[in-house]
């Protein structure tokens, strides 16, 4: 029987590059945050500790829930239905900006708006 060939990793001859064509996956968690007064909402990515006042009233924002999909994820598009598509081949749903499937890894089709959307 013969032994498996092993292979040693060789260092790189050059520096690292990343590379500029793929961004980054969003690490910090995204909030709804509402002004009390005024009723008016923003969603950001917040910081543990850190106080939020609305721009133009000066009032404290509170935070209202947290915007799924939950940090890290490789969407930015929030969950909501305008912004789903099922998966052909699990039929879970997952974002449209995304190119594999969340739930089974594969690789979805180009997004096709449904006939008669605008």
């Amino acid at each position: 029987m013969r032994e498996p060939t092993r292979r040693v990793p060789v260092p790189c001859a050059g520096p690292r590059r990343i590379s500029g064509r793929v961004p980054p996956v969003s690490t910090g968690q995204r909030y709804r945050l509402r002004s009390p007064a005024s009723g008016r909402e923003i969603v950001i990515e917040a910081e543990p500790g850190e106080v939020y006042r609305d721009r133009d009233t000066g009032e404290q924002l509170e935070v209202v829930g947290k915007v799924l999909p939950l940090a890290p994820s490789e969407s930015r598009l929030p969950w909501a239905v305008e912004n789903l598509r099922f998966c052909p081949w699990c039929r879970q749903l997952a974002q449209r900006d995304l190119n594999d499937c969340p739930t089974c890894g594969r690789r979805m089709g180009p997004y096709e708006a449904p006939a008669g959307s605008g």
